[in-house]
């Protein structure tokens, strides 16, 4: 499922989306920010410089971090060295400093990286929502890996507001 936040500033180039990430220790709320919008992010919290570096380097990601002394580091590779401690003004840095426009929302699980598939049918998970969003709500996604249930609630459209008024700023 494609969708386009902000159309007025979508990029009709596919290929930004393959931008592959991997965060520090210090960004784990900007991951999940990130995996919201569809961005393949991985992130532990306890990984070392050298770990991060490694895995960046045998998988083409592009590390996000804080750590200034990281990115002085030889051979470091592609990285996006982010100045805020808010969440979303770091989400707003990575977007902006990349320009990456195009989303593919509600594709990943924001928890584990997983990708969600729509469920076929809904009864397939009646009784793991709540009654009244399993009544209301005519579909789900549930990630392929850690089988956490998704569903279009207003977290999405809170998120897409705020964003917004960060991209104008």
């Amino acid at each position: 499922m494609s969708n386009s936040l902000m159309p007025d500033h979508e990029i009709s180039d596919s290929t930004q989306h393959n931008f592959r990430f991997i965060a520090d220790a210090m960004l784990g709320r900007l991951t999940r920010w990130l995996r919201f919008l569809g961005f393949d992010v991985l992130y532990e919290r306890d990984i070392s410089d050298n770990m991060l570096i490694k895995i960046a380097r045998e998988q083409g990601r592009s590390i996000l971090t804080r750590d200034t002394r990281l990115v002085k580091r030889r051979g470091l590779g592609h990285f996006v060295l982010i100045q805020s401690d808010d969440p979303l003004r770091q989400l707003a840095e990575v977007l902006g400093t990349l320009n990456l426009r195009h989303y593919e929302l509600l594709s990943r699980c924001v928890k584990c990286n997983g990708l969600l598939t729509r469920i076929a049918d809904k009864h397939e998970i009646e009784g793991s929502v709540p009654e009244h969003v399993f009544l209301n709500l005519p579909f789900f996604m549930k990630c392929n890996n850690c089988g956490r249930i998704y569903w279009k609630g207003t977290h999405p459209e809170k998120f897409i507001s705020n964003l917004r008024d960060i991209l104008k700023a």
